[in-house]
């Protein structure tokens, strides 16, 4: 290990030992080619995630037994550690990592939202002259930190990150942040599987549903022949069998096969964070899942968010926040003295949950809440009006019309670019001005040839803008839940310029294939999108698929379009709702090769663009 590496520190207290093997020798895990530092550590005394701070790093990627099941299986860690170490850094420093490749397959690290030089992004075949790292050999990152915030790290090679190789990364910032508090704990939320996810990928492209068991019943069928009477219900109940589509298609994979965890232990045990009397804890949330949305809340605690993805907001306080795959929140919650508190993450589907505690003693636990009942997708998740549905008045494709990229031309087009909210009315949401569809908006929505085929199984006709929306599954839950609609930048944007051109891309599958595509285009079969240095573009999403997709741009920072000219929230992963449609902007300040995907990992294959800066 490097000499500028601190020795390693727990993040948590008490945590599991089910994360590594129990009972077997050393030499039992050797004979199974496996590395032996994860059974060490399970013969210990349950440590929490190591955490290494300083400015050069030592990191092995190696396979490790381990347990959260009951039953054994092999995890790729860094260092033995799954999640991997949470890496401190401080703004400013040159940072290098030694990662050493001890697997049998090719690996990768990529810095999740860090701005660095392409060549060290860490995408084989896309970032610039980066190939991977081979087995037995060692790649050396390093790159200058101009950021500050909660981030994290994960392989970008084959299925890696669903099999363990993910850990979180806090950036210290140069200057004073914006809040106080006393102690900070890092909370990494994933999905674990004991299948092999080659496996998990065979099955959902052979039966798309194959892990969800929360299908509508015949319970289901007479609560709504109650409620909406017998024509209402028979015309849904036919709409959507024609479309060969689930009103419960929220997840892909769930807990049907998937064990959830906080700091890699299981709901069994919980996670444990201790706190003192009077104290004010920051919880740095990390999605690190592979395929999972998690809707975690603290019931009894107030949170207020401070962060997103990295960058200090306008404090708001919630009761709920919806992650998608890769975002992070940082939150601040005041205990009270003498209580314990549930941290409560449910999945998108209602199939399960990760859970931890925040407590003044570990023998103090809090109860655990039910899962919320399964909601329904809606009308307005299809992106479809009441009347209309695929194969019934299905807009005909406009090949006249439709430009994929456009200059910006504002005599044509109302934008939020150049505009005066001030002076604009707007609805609210807590407070908070609202955008009004026409800031956006180019009109009606056009769908490019490519969108029509066999591989495209719906298409948006009615797409809105809906960043006050918290989605399926949280609306009118009795909870404060946080949207985009509440995140507003800390710092001033006004000066920030319009876009000189706007892209429109349309995220597209076919979801009994298990197809997935951008403009119904995939990624093995698409040019790339070239980008010119220097330039400011407005990216236009339009979600024709009933799933929420987590879009992650690498390399260059997206400044979500949210109704407040003045202060744009900015991140590095967007989700981009079933049916709707929703923009940001981009300084193309980043030269080389770029990933541009859903973060969906199973989507990905897809769901995915390689951006060419010049």
């Amino acid at each position: 290990m490097s000499r500028h590496n601190d020795l390693l520190l727990q993040e948590g207290l008490y945590l599991t030992r089910r994360r590594f093997v129990k009972g077997l020798s050393l030499a039992g895990a050797a004979a199974m080619g496996l590395h032996p530092a994860g059974l060490l550590a399970g013969a210990g005394k349950g440590e929490g995630m190591p955490r290494l701070r300083g400015r050069e790093f030592n990191l092995s990627l190696s396979q490790t037994a381990v347990n959260f099941t009951g039953s054994t299986a092999v995890a790729t860690t860094v260092n033995g550690s799954l999640p991997a170490p949470t890496l401190r850094w401080r703004e400013g420093d040159r940072i290098t990592l030694n990662v050493t490749n001890l697997l049998p397959e090719t690996s990768s690290i990529h810095w999740h939202g860090i701005i660095l030089p392409s060549a060290m992004d860490g995408v084989p075949g896309i970032s610039t002259g980066f190939d991977g790292i081979a087995p037995g050999e060692t790649f050396r990152y390093q790159f200058d930190l101009k950021q500050s915030g909660t981030y994290w790290y994960h392989s970008h090679s084959g299925f890696q990150e669903q099999t363990g190789l993910y850990g979180a990364i806090v950036i210290d910032p140069k200057e004073p942040e914006p809040f106080s508090y006393d102690r900070d704990y890092v909370v990494v939320l994933s999905d674990w599987t004991d299948e092999d996810p080659n496996d998990v990928y065979a099955k959902l492209k052979k039966l798309s549903h194959y892990y969800n068991l929360n299908e509508r019943t015949h319970a289901d069928l007479m609560r709504d022949l109650e409620r909406k009477g017998l024509s209402a219900t028979w015309n849904e109940r036919k709409m959507w069998g024609e479309m060969r589509m689930s009103q419960r298609d929220l997840s892909d994979v769930t807990a049907s096969t998937y064990t959830y965890l906080m700091n890699g232990t299981s709901p069994a045990e919980g996670w444990i964070g201790l706190f003192k009397a009077k104290e004010k804890i920051l919880l740095r949330i990390i999605n690190a899942s592979a395929m999972t949305f998690f809707d975690l809340r603290i019931p009894g605690l107030k949170m207020t968010v401070v962060a997103a993805d990295g960058q200090y907001v306008e404090p708001v306080t919630i009761d709920e926040i919806r992650l998608g795959v890769a975002e992070t929140y940082d939150v601040l919650v005041e205990p009270a003295e003498g209580v314990a508190y549930t941290l409560f993450a449910q999945d998108i589907a209602r199939s399960g949950y990760a859970r931890g505690t925040l407590t003044p003693h570990p023998s103090m636990t809090a109860p655990v809440p039910a899962l919320d009942k399964v909601a329904d997708l809606g009308h307005a998740d299809m992106g479809m009006s009441m009347h209309h549905h695929m194969g019934h008045g299905m807009p005909a494709a406009d090949h006249s019309q439709h430009e994929m990229s456009a200059p910006m031309d504002h005599s044509q087009h109302q934008m939020t670019g150049g505009m005066d909210h001030s002076q604009h009315t707007m609805p609210t949401h807590g407070g908070k001005p609202q955008p009004n569809p026409s800031d956006f908006s180019s009109g009606p929505v056009k769908h490019a040839p490519t969108e029509y085929g066999p591989h495209v199984d719906m298409l948006s006709e009615d797409p809105q803008y809906r960043l006050d929306d918290p989605g399926v599954g949280l609306r009118n839950n009795g909870r404060r839940v946080l949207t985009y609609a509440d995140l507003r930048s800390l710092h001033t944007t006004r000066e920030d310029p319009d876009p000189d051109r706007e892209i429109e891309l349309h995220l597209t599958g076919n979801m009994g294939r298990y197809m997935w595509s951008i403009n119904g285009v995939k990624h093995a079969d698409a040019e790339p999108l070239r980008w010119r240095l220097g330039e400011r573009l407005r990216i236009n999403f339009v979600n024709d698929t009933m799933m929420n997709h987590p879009m992650h741009l690498h390399g260059m920072w997206s400044d979500l379009e949210s109704g407040d000219n003045n202060h744009l929230p900015r991140k590095h992963t967007v989700i981009v709702q079933p049916g709707s449609r929703i923009s940001y902007r981009v300084n193309v300040d980043a030269e080389g090769g770029w990933a541009y995907h859903c973060h969906l990992l199973y989507h990905m294959l897809g769901m995915f663009r390689t951006v060419i800066v010049s």
